[in-house]
Parts: structure tokens; C-alpha cells; sequence
């Protein structure tokens, strides 16, 4: 199997797509990308997938693993069957941009497109780079066909001028979460509502958690309930059950009901334990590993894109099932020692036996914790010796900082 940093979005159209065991999930339909000011390449946002009974999903980018010319491989973690609706600043490069017209910047002829090549840059993001296009043939005859750099030819990007969500979206694009949250909350509140509703479920995730609770609350309220639960689902358990836990009981209770009972569950079991304790803070989904597993698949899992630095620093040994509440917790292994042993080695041998923090631990003794052995991550088990979840450094500055800390650092 060879996996390929490029490739043509005509061709991956119906390739299989498989889950880490090798079971088909469905076939790709089409590549979605947010098209950006000018002439920068648009970003690939992912790939929406037919599954049974012809639905159609969303697959974001940075689930699939291996890209090869016979399939699609996607990482581990909870796959949402919602049917696939496309949002403001999101474009279907199969649907929406083959037979666009064109013009071929250099002879400033015009050209239509047949086809769009995406690659995959060193920071591990996927842009649509290259275009295969075709001038107009003559006599009956097919036209020159061209491959060119997407900021070869005009027509495509978004205009620079306009008050289009879409454009301010694009111009917003490569800021981080944090920059993007301190950008919306300087907008007027109308046009914050219209950008929170144009960008998609991840990003909105994302600059949620970087956002004050109370300008959480409002741009939730602003969604419709679906959308709103759309997005709590692909926020992390535990930043989705903190701003749950501002909402009423009735506004709380109602998003529960509408997200994925998957999802939920793991929110309802956070929103059972007391703020300011291991278990208020800690996340619920760590990388967790059977005893039998290599290091080779321990190092795997740390790579996965969409995990922090935090977690990705440690690999927690657990007697199946590995979804939290998991089975008996066996101890912990260091991303660094990891590093330091045979790919073939079991995980299971390199296990620190380090004392668990309790989820009803206070603030302060969990804060100890941290101090005293130098960690960034910590495993919070429950009376029955199972994982129920991980403190990671950031949620403890986040408890430990004034409420207010983010309106300051946004006001310098």
C-alpha cells in the first residue's frame, strides 16, 4: 500500500473508505474546500462519504490517515453519521467546480475546468494546489489542455471587496482558534452572528472553547438547536460540558437529546462531577491502549492531528473496553520512553506506575499533583480502578486564571 501526498479529486471519487480495522465504511463522493481571498490555494476541508442507504456524510480532513490510489484509511474515534449539509464558505470540488470557467492568467485565454489536484502540505493540511483545465477546441475539435497552479488562472478565489461572510471567513483563515476567538469578539454582534453561522462545525468548535463563557452561551444561542448540537459534538467532552453546564437544565437537557448518543454519553458522565475537581476538568477521551498493543501502535496513536500536545504525551494502558469508563487501569507510558524503545516492544513494559488522581480530587491537590511530578497530562480513575479520564495541563490554568482572563489578554 502506497501512501500519496497528492492526488486528483477525479479519481478518488467512489474509492472505498475503510476504518483503522479494515471494515468499509462507504465510498467518497466529493472533496469539500473553503476557497480563500485572491489567489491563495483553497484549504481542504474534507470529504463527504456515501455510507448505507446512499447518506452521505462529512469526513473532515484530518481523520483520514492513508490516502493511496485503491482507497482512503481513516484514523480511529467516533464517526458522525448526520447526513452531510453543506455550510456558507464551503464549495464541492466535484459539484461545484468542475466546468467552472476560467482564465489562464499568462496567455489570459479562457478555460474550463475538468479537474483538481489536492496535496498535502509539511504541516500536515491538505490544499487544492493544482488545476487540469481546457481551452475552448475549434472545429469540433477538443481544445489544449492545460495543468496549472491554482493561482494561474482567475475566476476562482474570492473577491477581495464585499461584506460576504465568506470573504471575512477567507481572510480569517489562517489565524489560530485563540486569534480568531479575540477577532469575533471585536465585531459588531450581527456580523459575529453571521460568521459564527458561516464557518464550519470544527473551526466554530474550536474558537468556542477559546471564547468567554458568556460570549459562548450567546453564540450558541444564536444557532439553530441542530446546528448548536452539531457543534457541541465536535467539541471536546469536556469544553462541551462546561458550556452545557452555563445553559438551563431545559436548553441543556433539549441539546443533549438532539446530539449523537455517543457523543452525549460522555458529556452526561462529565456534568456528574463537581467544578473545580479532577473530574470536572478532565477530558474523557485520552489515548488509551490494550496491554497487548505495540509500541509501534502507541507512537500511531500520539500522531493523531487532532490530538494537543497535552495528551499526546502520554499513552494510558487500560484492560478493555478502551472507551472511558474503560477496564482496569494498568499505568501510564511517556511519549519520551516510548520514543527511546523497540517499535516491537509491548507497551505494557515500559509502564509507569504512578499513583492516579481520584475524580473528586480538589483543584488544589490536583494542581499539586502536577508540581510535583512534572507532568502535563494526569489519569483520573474511579474507585473501580477504571480510566474515566485525563487532567491535562491547559484545563488546570484555565481554573487556575481569573475568570476574566481571556477579555484581558484580548484587551492587551
Amino acid at each position: 500500500m502506497t501512501t500519496v501526498s497528492r492526488a486528483y479529486v477525479s479519481r478518488l471519487a467512489g474509492l472505498p473508505v475503510f476504518d483503522p480495522n479494515g471494515d468499509r465504511v462507504g465510498k467518497v463522493r466529493d472533496v469539500v474546500v473553503a476557497l480563500r481571498v485572491g489567489t491563495a490555494a483553497p484549504r481542504v476541508l474534507g470529504l463527504v462519504v456515501e455510507v448505507v442507504a446512499r447518506r452521505r456524510i462529512f469526513v473532515p480532513m484530518g481523520r483520514v490517515t492513508t490516502l493511496d490510489p485503491a482507497s482512503v484509511v481513516l484514523s480511529s474515534g467516533t464517526l458522525s453519521l448526520k447526513r452531510f449539509e453543506q455550510r456558507r464558505g464551503e464549495t464541492l470540488v466535484l459539484g461545484e467546480l468542475l466546468d467552472r470557467r476560467v482564465q489562464l492568467l499568462e496567455s489570459d485565454r479562457p478555460a474550463a475546468v475538468v479537474d483538481a489536484g489536492i496535496e498535502q502540505t509539511r504541516t500536515g493540511d491538505w490544499v487544492l494546489s493544482r488545476l487540469a483545465v481546457q481551452e475552448p477546441g475549434r472545429l469540433g475539435r477538443r481544445g489544449q489542455l492545460h495543468q496549472v497552479a491554482w493561482d494561474e488562472v482567475g475566476g476562482l478565489g474570492l473577491p477581495q471587496t464585499g461584506q460576504g461572510a465568506e470573504t471575512l471567513i477567507a481572510t480569517y483563515r489562517e489565524l489560530n482558534a485563540a486569534d480568531l476567538a479575540h477577532a469575533l469578539q471585536d465585531l459588531p454582534v450581527t456580523r459575529r452572528q453571521e460568521v459564527a453561522e458561516a464557518l464550519d462545525d470544527e473551526r466554530l468548535a474550536d474558537v468556542l472553547g477559546e471564547l468567554p463563557e458568556a460570549d459562548q452561551i450567546a453564540i450558541l444561542g444564536t444557532l439553530v438547536e441542530s446546528r448548536a448540537a452539531d457543534v457541541l459534538e465536535v467539541m471536546d467532552p469536556d469544553d462541551a460540558a462546561d458550556l452545557l453546564a452555563e445553559l438551563s437544565h431545559v436548553d441543556r437537557d433539549r441539546l443533549l437529546e438532539l446530539m449523537e448518543p455517543d457523543e452525549a454519553d460522555p458529556v452526561r458522565r462529565l456534568l456528574q462531577y463537581t467544578e473545580d475537581t479532577a473530574g470536572g476538568i478532565m477530558t474523557s477521551e485520552p489515548v488509551v491502549l490494550a496491554p497487548d498493543g505495540t509500541i509501534a501502535e502507541a507512537l500511531a496513536r500520539v500522531r493523531e492531528p487532532e490530538l494537543t500536545p497535552a495528551l499526546a504525551s502520554q499513552v494510558y494502558v487500560c484492560r478493555p473496553p478502551s472507551a472511558t469508563p474503560t477496564g482496569r487501569y494498568l499505568g501510564l507510558a511517556h511519549t519520551q520512553r516510548l520514543l527511546r524503545e523497540p517499535p516491537s516492544s509491548l507497551v505494557s513494559g515500559v509502564l509507569d506506575d504512578l499513583e492516579p488522581l481520584r475524580p473528586e480530587a480538589p483543584l488544589a491537590e490536583v494542581t499539586r499533583y502536577f508540581a510535583t511530578y512534572n507532568l502535563v497530562a494526569a489519569p483520573v480513575v474511579d474507585d473501580q480502578g477504571r480510566l474515566v479520564g485525563a487532567v491535562s495541563v491547559d484545563d488546570v490554568l484555565d481554573h487556575l486564571l481569573p475568570e476574566d482572563w481571556r477579555e484581558r489578554a484580548r484587551r492587551g
